[in-house]
Formats: structure tokens, sequence, C-alpha cells
């Protein structure tokens, strides 16, 4: 038998896994998988929130556009206008996604969640080599596959959509990298190459924190080489061809994103708003008594650790919060693993280490080198939530999980002797002693809080009991190694059953399909608003008129219906927006409550000036505007289009033309302008404010805005309105600049009768181009990934002051 350095005992390598070992071990998780995902057809309920309001319209969006041979690469159905080649969240770069998309343009929710869920069966399936290359036991990779796929965050924040895709790649990433290295493979190294990238593509914090423990890895395995030097110079190559390799597929929308981030409201973030989401400490109450706080009841009377209970604040709630892993894997984990000291062995360390370092990650505030790290470890500050740990916590739970059980039908019960543990063996049991009662009274200390000490006792007593029965028939059949494995087995179907029973479609990740009818079927209130709604704008469309629509308060997946629905809505729900847009129009993160709604000076309201250029022509409430907040301007003359009950539409008849030519110039710093929310008077028929960085790329000369003269004739017609691309047909008596009320933004490229012009910044936060006199065809095509483009945004990238962090290959999203 080998020993570790600290006394710990590592067994002796087992014998390698027959082929029917392999088989069985991955029918049994795809069993697993297949009766968990069928919980929410059977029961009528979807994954919720984020995953319909948010991912979910977006895959729609991207079937429709594929459907009609487009790639999505800008959304004019979001914010005014929305860079969805730059935005993470658009799922445009995840292979798996896209491919669906295109297969099935529009698929039922059901069927987006089944793919979503999907996205763990490959890390899970990767346990199965990951522990026949260690000669770890067929059980215990089929139990770290079930907490990996139901434990934790893997089921409490279902509803993460790009977190889940990240998280469920990693283990095939983790499994590929280690033969690579052990066999040198190129082949290898490719694959690797290619699954890290799928996991990185998504540019979240779960990738950032992924990414970084297969560095860990890769530097791990040269530390403990016997000769770190030679391996490391024998791997050298290989490990610059995967660097290679991987930073060419991520080159071009890590590039977009980090472009998208320094114009946006969220390219870092200070210490004191990632403080505020921490993992508080006593949450990891629930690693061991999964619905202590109430996680998990559907009265969602939640008392555990949130906002509403933490005097210092948080952005956590009780998903964020929750890290259960099944009542015999905590009691392994405390009986064996930390007791027994076998999360100690050698064998273990590597996930020991990383479990740990998670743990002081996700609990940021609450320790004392958090600040340090995050002030100076680059990547960190583009995140808000360190919480999102939490993921990899229940990566290295997975991975003890199954270690354990695979020591208990290898090695049997452990031993607490000098021996087996060192001078170690009585610190052991009191650690994980004080561990239970730490728990169990930071769970009841909120209880009493809360006034629901009796539930909290009840889950507590029941979670103990179970435990104790279990120790005692596991006790009973720790004879012969055939008892062992046989005893495995039955703890890995108990634990499969316990965690499909309490996680599958639970509270924490379902919600009845109802909920979400703007995607199926409308109440017949809202249908037939919609219907008027939508034929009205067929109509204009029809005219050469785009009006814009602001869509507030219809809850829910209202939010981003209008991806789905083809109309262009000036607000939405994103994380991620433009900073200036966001300064100027005020529309918030969210379009559910109008308490939210902001109306900075520039956007007093919607008979404003800039209401009127962004061609903001209905507003579509959840009610009369009688009823709106006292901050709320008032619709003065506003026609009602239709209104009952939870649906109100009402037309403004203020907007103009979405095109128009101008002859007269004004000059204007559109970033100071902005700062002071004020917009310039002046006359949007014959007068445009070009920004003064777009001043020096006009050819012709102009006389200045407010000039009397006579008005030059002119005429801007829009014979077609695609995603990508806007076509007009332009008519001038002579030079002047053609102002498009569509959203400025790198990657757009204007061209006049085939010629390529300088875009220009006009109106603040629109594009224009100079034409000259005459008939006209322009043509406005948003290329994000040309060359030009490209090199335009890491240029800016390298010349940026934080050039360090933003190199980092990471967005600020949830």
């Amino acid at each position: 038998m080998q020993t570790s350095n600290t006394g710990l005992d590592s067994p002796p390598y087992p014998t390698a896994w027959t082929h029917r070992q392999v088989v069985l071990a991955c029918a049994l998780i795809l069993v697993a998988w297949a009766l968990a995902a069928a919980i929410w057809p059977l029961t009528g309920t979807v994954v919720p929130w984020d995953s319909k309001n948010q991912f979910y319209p977006t895959l729609r969006y991207l079937g429709s556009a594929l459907a009609h041979g487009e790639l999505p690469l800008w959304n004019p159905y979001h914010f005014g206008g929305h860079p969805s080649a730059a935005d993470p969240q658009s799922l445009l770069f995840t292979p798996t996604m896209l491919l669906f998309g295109w297969l099935v343009p529009e698929p039922s929710m059901e069927l987006f969640d089944g793919v979503v869920f999907a996205h763990f069966l490959p890390g899970a399936l990767a346990f199965v080599p990951l522990f026949r290359r260690r000669g770890w036991h067929p059980a215990g990779a089929v139990a770290a596959a079930l907490v990996f796929m139901l434990g934790g965050s893997a089921t409490a924040r279902l509803q993460h959509t790009g977190m889940i895709f990240s998280y469920g790649f990693f283990p095939v990433a983790f499994w590929l990298l280690e033969e690579a290295l052990d066999r040198r493979s190129y082949r290898y190294g490719l694959l690797f190459a290619l699954s890290a990238a799928m996991m990185v593509i998504g540019r979240d914090q779960v990738a950032f924190l992924c990414a970084l423990t297969l560095v860990g890895l890769a530097a791990q395995r040269v530390w403990v080489a016997p000769q770190s030097f030679a391996y490391l110079r024998s791997r050298l190559g290989l490990l610059v061809f995967m660097g290679l390799v991987g930073g060419s597929l991520l080159a071009v929308p890590v590039v977009l994103t980090m472009q998208f981030l320094a114009t946006s409201t969220r390219p870092s973030f200070g210490f004191g708003v990632a403080a505020m989401g921490s993992l508080p400490p006593e949450s990891l109450a629930t690693i061991l008594f999964g619905n202590v706080f109430g996680s998990l009841r559907w009265t969602y009377d939640y008392w555990g650790p949130d906002w509403h209970s933490l005097s210092e604040g948080t952005w956590t709630d009780r998903a964020t919060n929750y890290l259960f892993i099944g009542t015999i894997p905590a009691l392994l984990l405390l009986w064996h693993g930390i007791a027994g000291g076998r999360l100690f062995a050698r064998e273990f360390r590597f996930f020991l280490i990383v479990g740990l370092a998670a743990l002081l990650y996700a609990l940021g505030r609450y320790t004392p080198g958090f600040e340090v790290i995050f002030d100076h470890m680059p990547g960190v500050n583009l995140y808000r939530r360190p919480a999102d740990a939490t993921f990899l916590i229940n990566i290295a739970l997975a991975f003890a999980a199954g270690y354990l059980v695979h020591r208990y039908a290898t090695d049997g019960l452990p031993r607490w002797n000098r021996a087996t543990l060192g001078r170690l063996w009585a610190v052991l049991p009191l650690l994980a002693l004080g561990l239970l009662i730490a728990a169990v009274a930071s769970a009841l200390a909120f209880a009493i809080k809360g006034g629901h000490v009796s539930p909290a006792l009840a889950e507590i007593g029941a979670s103990l009991a179970v435990a104790a029965l279990a120790v005692v028939v596991i006790t009973r059949a720790s004879g012969s190694a055939a008892a062992r494995g046989a005893m495995a087995l039955v703890l890995v179907t108990l634990t499969g059953a316990e965690l499909i029973g309490r996680h599958a479609a639970s509270a924490l990740n379902a919600e009845p399909a109802e909920r979400y009818t703007v995607f199926t079927k409308l109440p017949p209130e809202q249908l037939q608003g919609l219907q008027i709604l939508k034929r009205e704008l067929a109509e204009r469309h029809a005219q050469g008129e785009y009006p814009r629509v602001e869509i507030l308060g219809l809850k829910g997946a209202w939010q981003n219906a209008s991806m789905v629905l083809g109309i262009e809505d000036i607000i939405g729900y994103n994380p991620l927006r433009l900073a200036d847009y966001e300064r100027a129009i005020g529309p918030g993160e969210n379009a559910e409550d109008p308490n939210l709604r902001r109306f900075p000076t520039s956007f007093r309201g919607y008979k404003c000036q800039l209401a009127s250029l962004l061609g903001l022509d209905y507003i579509v409430l959840d009610r009369p505007v009688e009823k709106l907040p006292r901050h709320f301007p008032r619709l003065t003359g506003a026609e009602v289009v239709y209104g009952t009950g939870r649906m109100w539409i009402y037309r403004l008849n203020t907007s103009v033309p979405r095109a128009y030519v101008a002859h007269h110039v004004a000059p204007v710093d559109s970033e100071a302008v902005l700062g002071q929310e004020e917009l310039p008077e002046f006359n949007r028929e014959t007068e445009a404010l070009v920004d003064e960085e777009s001043m020096s790329l006009l050819k012709g000369s102009y006389t200045p805005a407010g000039a009397t003269r006579d008005k030059a004739r002119a005429e801007a017609r829009i014979v077609d309105y695609q995603r990508n691309s806007v076509t007009l047909d332009v008519e001038s008596g002579e030079s002047g600049i053609l102002v498009l009320h569509d959203i400025h933004y790198p990657g757009w490229e204007a061209w006049v009768d085939g010629e390529r012009r300088p875009i220009l910044r006009a109106n603040l936060l629109f594009r224009g181009v100079e034409i000259g006199p005459g008939r006209h065809r322009v043509e406005f095509h948003f290329r994000p990934m040309s060359i030009e483009n490209l090199v335009a945004a890491a240029a800016d990238l390298v010349k940026s002051d934080e050039a360090p962090i933003r190199t980092a290959i990471a967005a600020p999203l949830e």
C-alpha cells in the first residue's frame, strides 16, 4: 500500500475495467438522465425564468434567421438594435445550439429544455473514462455522474442556460487534457482544444473558472512528474499546439465580446458590487440538509440566507445558495471523506484543492483573500457574483462522492488509527463532527429568526435518521468485496432516486408551462391585441414606415417576446446593453416592472425628441395609463389602439421617418451631450447632429444647423429591411447626410451605389452616410467579423489601459 506524505492512505492502483462494466456504467447514467429529463414534460412544467425570458426567445430568433438563410449577427428586435454577434448569450457561437436552431427553427419549450438538459450528458459520461483511467470503481463513476447532473448548482440554476453549457463540457475537456498529456498525443490535443473551446465559448464566469482549473491541471501534471523540466520540455509543442487551436477557435467571439464590453453598461465591476454576490457561509448547510431553509417548497417561503435576511445585503437567492448532493454522498463526505481521511489521499488531492479553492472564491467577501484576488487576478472583476463558483464546488463534490464510493467498494470502511491517518487520527473525526454541528446550528439560527423551527428540525431529523440507517446497513455489508460491490450499486441507485425525486422539476427549476403562453397560446384578450398591433405594423411597413414599440409591464417572457413576434422593441431583458443607449433611453435591465423604468432628461417622456427620432410610436402596457406609477410620464393625446384586461396598446402618432437627408450639419461631442442628458434642439427634417470624430470623414461642405436657406429637395425610402442589412433608395437635390435612425455600432458598413463610404455617428445614437446629389441606392450591412473590424477591435483592446484584464476570456454575465 502506498502512503501519502501526510500519512494518509492511498490504495494500490486497482485492476482495469471490463467491457461489461463500461457499458453498464454508461447505461446507468443514461437511464438516470432520461428519467430525470422526463419529469418536466410528465408534470407539464418547463425550466422557468431566464431560460424562458431570455434564452428560449434567443434560440427562436436564431432559428428563424437560419430558416431564412441568415446568421443573426444583429438583432433589431431588442433594445432598439443589439449586436447579437458580440453577446455571449445570443447562442450564435454555441455549435450545438446553432445546429439545433438550424434543424428545428421553432422548437417547443419542452424540446428546448430537453436539448439544454442533454448538455449534461457529455460531462456525465466523461466520468466513465476519468474513473476508468484511474482504476476507480465503476459505481463511483456513476455516483459522480449523478451528482454532476442533479446535484447543487446543476439543478438549482438550470435556468442559467449558458452556464449549463460551460459546465457540461468541463469533464470532457478535463479527461481529454489528461489523455493528451499522458499520451503526448496531438490527436487528443486537438480533441481537447475543441472541447475546451465548447466550454469557454459562453464566456461566462463558470467557463472562466473551469478554464483556470484546466490550467491548474496542466501545471499539476508537470509538478508531480518525476522529472518536471523534462516532462514540460517533451510536451511543450503539444501545449503550444492546443493553445493555438483553442485560441484560433475563440479569437473571433472573444474579440467581438470585448469590443462590446468596452461600450456596454458592464465593462467591469467594483469590489462592492461583487461582494454582494458572495455565497453566504450558512448556505453550506444545504450540502447536508437540502431543504433545511425551505428551498424546495412550492410555497416559495424560503427563510435562509437571502436579501431579506442578511443585514450586509446580497445578490444571492435560494437557487444560488443551494448545494445539496444527496443524503448518502453527504454522509460519505463527512464519515469516510473527512473523518476517515480519504479525501486527503494523494490520488484525490488535486480535486480537494480545486474544491477548497472554489469554496473560498464562492464565499467572496466572507474570506480575507477575495479582495486581493479581485484586485490583482485578471478577469475576476468582470463578474459580479463569486457565488457562481458553486458550479465548480458541485464538480468537486461529484468527484468526491464518486471517489468515496470507489474507496468503500474496494477498501471497505475507513480505519481510525495512527497507521492509517498519522498524526491526524484524532483530529479528523472531531473536524467532521464540528462541521456537522456548525451546519445544524447555522440552519437553526435562520429557522428561529424566521419562525420556521419545526420544518427545519423535521428536515434535519429526517436526514440524520436516514444517514444513521445508512451507517448501519453500510457497516453490515462491508465484509467481502462482492458484498461491498453490491452495496455500492444500492447506494448509487438510492442516490439517483433521491436526486431525481427531489431535484427533477422541483420548485427551484420548474414552473407550469402555462405561465409562458406568449410562446404557445395567448389568452384571447392578449391574442386579439397582438393581432391588431401586428396588423398595423405590417400595414405601415408596406408604406415604408418602420415604427418601434415599447413593451412594458407584461411580466416574464413578454420582455423578450419581441424576438419571436418580430416587433422592434426599444427595451427588453438583458444584463448587457450599450452604455450610450442606456444613458439616453434609460430602459434598464428588464421590462417587467414599470416602477423600474427610468426616464433620463434626454428621454423625459414618450413624446420627447429622442423618442420621436427612435421611431417609438406604440406603447404596450399591462394596464391603462391612468394606473401607471406616479413617476411615469403622462401619455397626453395618445390614441388607444386596444385596451382590455392586462393588455393596453397606445399609438403616439409622433414618430418621424426612420430615414431622412440632412443638408445642414451641427458638430457635437456625442459623449458629452449624453453625459449632460440633454438633447440639443435641431430641425429633424433638414439638420443632423454629427459627432466630432465623424466630421473629419465628410468630404463636402455644409451650412451649419440653423442657417436660413431654402430646403433642398430630398427623399429617402427604405426598400428592404433585414436583420443584418438595410437598403434605401435616396434622391437629393444636393450633397447631404443620409441619417438612418438605427443604432450606431462598430461593424456596420455603408455602401452608396456599390462604393464603400464611411459610417458617420449622427444624432447622438444613430447611423449616417454622406451622399452626393442625384439618385442613389444606399446599403447598410453589419459585418462584425470582417478583417477590418476584428483588427480595429483588437487594436482598441491593446491600446486600452485595462488591456491585461480585458485579454481574459470572459464576459460579465450570469
